[in-house]
C-alpha cells in the first residue's frame, strides 16, 4: 500500500510504500451491569484486594488469617526471636531519650500541660505494637499536629484562664481525630489523603516549621507577655514591642542548647552510625540545663522551670470528652484537620522506612491503626499521636526490626511517669523550646523545593500557597489553599484535555506529535488527532470545540495548497471511558465533518469506550469496518487505498 507525505514545513512529498496487514476491531466481551458495577466498586474500595488472601482456604485457618490481618502482632508474633529483641531494646531506648524530652516540649506547643505529653508517649505506642504494620514507625507526640490543635482551640478557648475546658477540648478533638481516621481506614476511603500532593505538604511543612520556631522565642528570649496569634507579623511584632522582657541568662542558655542540638544533628545527618548524636542529645540537654538550673538556682534569676509534674500513670479521661455544648463544632473542625495532617504524616514515613527494607505497608490498616490509637489515647489523658519522622528515622538507624521498640519506648516512659518525675522540676523552659526549634529545622526541604521548581511550575506555586498561607494567615488557611489550588489543578487537567495533531515519521508505519517530532510529516487529506484523557461531561463540549477549530486551521493551511480534508481520524488509545456526553458529541462531530465532506475515523477505541459508542450507534455509523480501525498506519494505509482505488474506477 502506498501513500504521500507532506511536511509541516516546506519539504518536498516523498513516496512511501507500506505494506502491512489489517486487523479486524472487534467489540469488547459482554459483560452484566452488575458485574461492572462490582469490578468498579472492587477497584475504588479494594484495590489491594485484601480478601485474595482467604481464597481456597478452610475456615479454620480463615479465623487465623482474619485475626493476623486485624492484629499483625499476631502475624510475626509466633516468629519473634531473642536475637530480634536485642535489636529492638537498643532501638526502643534510643528512641526513648528521644522521645521524653520531644513529648514534654510538644505538649508545651499544643498549650497543654507538660505531663499530657508524656502520657501521650506511653499509651499509643502500645495500641500501635498491636495494631500497626509498621516495622520502624516509632508513635508519640508530633510537632505540626501540636502546633495545629493548639492554635485552633485558643481561637474561641483560653489555655490559661480555662485550662480545664481547653484539656477537654484537646482530648475530644483526639477522640474525633482518631474516629475521622479510623473511618477511612474501616470504609476504604485512603485516597482521600491523596488530595495532600507532595508539593503542598513540602510547603506546609516549612510554613509550619517556621511558626513553630517563631513562637519559640517566647520561651528562647524569656518573654512572658506574648501574643497569642500565630502570623509572623504578630510574632515579630510581638518580639520587638516586649524587649523590655528579654532576659541575657534565658538567651544565653537557650543560644547555647540550640547549637548544641543543631551540631549534634548535623554530626547525624553526616554520618547516619552516629544516630545516637542527635537521638541522645536533647536527653542530655535536658539533664545538663536541669543540673545547672538547680545548682545556680537559676529559677531566681530569670529563667523559667516547668514547675512540679505529676507522678504516675496515664488517669482516665473518658469523662472528659465532651460531645455537646457550643464547642463540639470546634472540637470536630479540629479534629478532621489534625487527623488529616498526622495521617498523611503518619503513612509517609511509614511508606518511606517500608521501602527502605523492602517490605509493604497497608495503607487502610495503618489508618485504623492510627485512628483507635487516638480513640483509645483520648480516653487516658492523651492528645493526638502517629508516626514521627525525627524518632521513625532514629528507630530506623538504631536497627529497631519490629514494633516491639515501641513497647520498649513505652515502658521506658512508664518507669519515668512512676519514679523520675521529680527530676524534671527544674527544667528551663528555654531547653524544651530549642529542642522544639532543633526537631522542626528538618521540615524545611529545600532541596525539595528546588525539584519541585525545576520539574513543575505549577506545583512550585501551589508550595508557594501553602507555605506563605501559613506563615501570614493561619496554618489551617494556608493548608486549605494549598489544597484548593491542587484541586483546581486536577479540574483544569480534567476540563481541558489535551489533543495533539500526529503525523508520520518517514520510512515508518509510525505516527507522533507533529510539534514533538520534528521530523514527523503531515498525510493529504488526512487530520490525525490524537486524544489523551477520558471524555465526559466536563470536558465533551471542550473538545468538541477544540477538534472543530483543529478541523478550521486544517482547512485554511490546506486552502492555500489546494487541497481538501477527506478523514478526520481520532486515535482513542488513551481514552480509558466515555459517558453519554461523549458519546453525543461524538454523534454532533460526525454530522459536522460529514457536512464538511470529510469522514470521521476512529482508531483503537478501548473496550468500554467502544461498548458504548456501539450501543448508541444505532444505524451503525461507527462500527463500520471503514471507519474502525486498529492503528494509525492501518487506517491511513486502507483509506489511501480506497482513495487510490475510487480515483481509478472514475478513470476508467
Amino acid at each position: 500500500m502506498e501513500y504521500s507525505n507532506s511536511s509541516n514545513t516546506e519539504q518536498p512529498q516523498t513516496c512511501l510504500e507500506i505494506t502491512m496487514e489489517v486487523h479486524r476491531v472487534v467489540p469488547p466481551p459482554h459483560q452484566s451491569t452488575i458485574h461492572k458495577l462490582k469490578t468498579t466498586l472492587k477497584e475504588t474500595f479494594f484495590p489491594d484486594d485484601p480478601l485474595r488472601q482467604f481464597k481456597g482456604q478452610p475456615t479454620g485457618k480463615k479465623w487465623i488469617l482474619a485475626a493476623q490481618y486485624i492484629f499483625p502482632i499476631l502475624q510475626w508474633g509466633p516468629h519473634y526471636s531473642l536475637s530480634l529483641f536485642k535489636s529492638d531494646i537498643v532501638a526502643g531506648l534510643t528512641i526513648a531519650s528521644l522521645a521524653i524530652p520531644q513529648g514534654i516540649s510538644y505538649a508545651k506547643l499544643a498549650n497543654l500541660p507538660p505531663i499530657v505529653g508524656l502520657y501521650s508517649s506511653f499509651v499509643p505506642p502500645l495500641v500501635y505494637a498491636v495494631l500497626g504494620s509498621s516495622r520502624d514507625l516509632a508513635v508519640g507526640p508530633v510537632s505540626i499536629a501540636s502546633l495545629i490543635l493548639g492554635s485552633m482551640l485558643r481561637q474561641e478557648v483560653s489555655p490559661v484562664s480555662d485550662p480545664v475546658l481547653f484539656l477537654q477540648l484537646a482530648f475530644t478533638t483526639t477522640f474525633f481525630a482518631g474516629l475521622f481516621q479510623a473511618s477511612l481506614g474501616f470504609l476504604r476511603l485512603g485516597f482521600i489523603v491523596d488530595f495532600l500532593s507532595k508539593a503542598t505538604l513540602i510547603g506546609f511543612m516549612a510554613g509550619a516549621a517556621i511558626i513553630v520556631s517563631l513562637q519559640q522565642l517566647k520561651s528562647l528570649l524569656g518573654i512572658t507577655h506574648f501574643t497569642t496569634k500565630m502570623g509572623l507579623v504578630p510574632v515579630l511584632s510581638s518580639v520587638f514591642h516586649n524587649t523590655k522582657e528579654w532576659s541575657w541568662q534565658t538567651i544565653l542558655m537557650g543560644f547555647c542548647f540550640l547549637v548544641f542540638l543543631l551540631v549534634a544533628r548535623h554530626v547525624s545527618m553526616k554520618r547516619p552510625k552516629l544516630f545516637w548524636v542527635s537521638a541522645g542529645a536533647p536527653l542530655v540537654s535536658v539533664i545538663l540545663s536541669t543540673l545547672l538550673v538547680f545548682a545556680f538556682k537559676a529559677q531566681h534569676h530569670g529563667i523559667s522551670i516547668i514547675g512540679i509534674l505529676q507522678e504516675g500513670l496515664n488517669p482516665p479521661s473518658w469523662n472528659m470528652l465532651q460531645f455537646r455544648g457550643s464547642h463540639l463544632g470546634l472540637s470536630i473542625k479540629t479534629g478532621l484537620v489534625t487527623g488529616i495532617i498526622s495521617l498523611t504524616e503518619g503513612i509517609a514515613v511509614g511508606r518511606t522506612f517500608a521501602a527502605l527494607k523492602n517490605y509493604k505497608v497497608d495503607g487502610n490498616k495503618e489508618m485504623m491503626a492510627i485512628g483507635l490509637m487516638n480513640m483509645v489515647g483520648s480516653s487516658t489523658s492523651c492528645y493526638i499521636t502517629t508516626g514521627a519522622f525525627s524518632r521513625s528515622a532514629v528507630n530506623h538507624n538504631a536497627g529497631a526490626k519490629s514494633a516491639v521498640s515501641n513497647i520498649v519506648m513505652s515502658i521506658t516512659v512508664m518507669v519515668t511517669l512512676l519514679f523520675l518525675m521529680p527530676l524534671f522540676q527544674y527544667t528551663p523552659n528555654v531547653v524544651l523550646g530549642a529542642i522544639i526549634v532543633s526537631a522542626v529545622v528538618g521540615l524545611i526541604d529545600i532541596p525539595a523545593a528546588c525539584q519541585i521548581w525545576k520539574i513543575d511550575k505549577f506545583d512550585f506555586i501551589v508550595m508557594l500557597c501553602a507555605f506563605f498561607g501559613v506563615i501570614f494567615i493561619s496554618v489551617q488557611d494556608g493548608l486549605a489553599m494549598a489544597v484548593g489550588m491542587s484541586i483546581f489543578k486536577i479540574l483544569q487537567q480534567i476540563t481541558r484535555p489535551k489533543t495533539v495533531m500526529l503525523g508520520n515519521i518517514p520510512g515508518t508505519d509510525i505516527f507522533r506529535d507533529l510539534h514533538h517530532y520534528k521530523e514527523s510529516m503531515k498525510i493529504p487529506g488526512f487530520l490525525i488527532l490524537s486524544i489523551e484523557a477520558p471524555i465526559n461531561f466536563a470536558n465533551s463540549t471542550y473538545l468538541n470545540e477544540r477538534i472543530l477549530r483543529w478541523i478550521e486551521e486544517y482547512e485554511a493551511e490546506d486552502h492555500k495548497k489546494q487541497s481538501n480534508l477527506q478523514f478526520v481520524v481520532l486515535v482513542m488509545s488513551a481514552v480509558s471511558t466515555i459517558d453519554t456526553s461523549g458519546v453525543s458529541i461524538f454523534k454532533e462531530l460526525k454530522k459536522t465533518v460529514e457536512k464538511k465532506g470529510a469522514e470521521l475515523v476512529l482508531v483503537n477505541p478501548l473496550g468500554e469506550v467502544m461498548e458504548k459508542l456501539q450501543k448508541s450507534d444505532e444505524a451503525g455509523d461507527f462500527m463500520r469496518p471503514d471507519c474502525l480501525f486498529l492503528t494509525v498506519g492501518e487506517a491511513v494505509a486502507t483509506l489511501t487505498a480506497t482513495i487510490k482505488s475510487q480515483v481509478s474506477n472514475h478513470v476508467v
